[in-house]
């Protein structure tokens, strides 16, 4: 997906190219024998199946199935696991998970001074990481993990304990590494949108991050229900406005400008011009068209195709 606005292929090409440390991300590191077992009850992925070789994309929800942090989460060993989050939600998010440990086996931390976080882009992914998305490739110390690619750009998130040698892949611009999440159509909650929506808001059951076949966590009976009874009425959509658009912002509807129609969830600026972002937004009202952010007469939001198909239309 390039649209009329993007760079030639060849310069998008070598523009997306590259690693950049990410340190808006924080770490929360999961220890003990019952650490898989522990965040299996707590989070919407299976974490009592997961090996070596992958990871989850997994959401916590409140007990009214709504998101309060979403994680990307994989083993460094059979009883230690990391999950990758903004940092603006860790602290919230591990007093809140610590509630919950009681009698079991698990010890949780904030590991963000520990471990080094970065973005990988083309050429800057290992080719020894499987092709799966999800997947994860261990170097000694190294984590390397299968990222949903953007359109024109494959991508990883590489963490690795403090003192590691970083990347050798060229420095790719931290705006870029942001426009390519995006671009994925793939959003990772932050504290504006916190409470916001139900997982399938943000297509996260479309995308890997909730599992229906594992056992209870908080919110499951809603997320179950949201799933299987009746149409989803709400879908996160990629979006390009040529005007300033922030996390948070309402989106309304010239059909009906009395009530917001939906929410911008995240925002990167455009490498060429103004900006997309990851909105969720009302199925109806995004069939209708006439999208604006902010009131009716803020910028106008331009639907793009999402770079995967929804489960419900495979």
């Amino acid at each position: 997906m390039i649209h009329s606005l993007d760079p030639a292929p060849s310069a998008q090409a070598a523009m997306l190219d590259g690693a950049t440390p990410l340190t808006q991300l924080g770490v929360i590191r999961v220890e003990g024998e019952d650490a898989a077992a522990f965040l299996h009850g707590q989070l919407t992925q299976d974490f009592s199946l997961l090996g070596l070789s992958e990871a989850r994309l997994a959401a916590f929800c409140s007990a009214k199935g709504r998101m309060l942090a979403s994680f990307v989460g994989f083993k460094r060993a059979h009883d230690d696991i990391l999950l990758v989050c903004n940092r603006d939600l860790l602290a919230p998010t591990l007093k809140r998970l610590s509630m919950f440990v009681l009698r079991a086996k698990a010890r949780l931390s904030d590991a963000s001074e520990n471990f080094q976080v970065f973005g990988l882009a083309g050429g800057g992914v290992p080719a020894a990481l499987p092709t799966a998305v999800w997947s994860q490739w261990r170097d000694g110390q190294v984590s390397v993990v299968r990222l949903p690619a953007a359109p024109g750009a494959v991508r990883a998130l590489w963490v690795a304990p403090v003192g590691a040698a970083a990347p050798t892949a060229t420095a790719l611009a931290e705006p870029l590494w942001q426009w390519l999440e995006v671009q994925s159509g793939v959003a990772m909650l932050s504290q504006p949108v916190v409470e916001s929506f139900v997982p399938q808001m943000l297509n996260y059951e479309s995308v890997g991050g909730v599992n229906f076949k594992k056992g209870c966590y908080p919110g499951q009976e809603v997320v179950a229900r949201s799933q299987f009874r009746g149409t989803l009425k709400r879908r996160a959509y990629v979006v390009h406005a040529e005007g300033a658009l922030v996390a948070g912002q309402d989106v309304f509807s010239e059909g009906d400008p009395d009530q917001p129609c939906g929410t911008v969830v995240e925002v990167a600026p455009h490498p060429v011009q103004g900006f997309d972002a990851i909105v969720s937004l009302q199925t109806s009202a995004a069939a209708a068209g006439g999208l604006r952010a902010g009131s009716v007469s803020g910028p106008h939001l331009t639907l793009l195709p999402l770079p995967y198909s929804l489960l419900e239309d495979i």
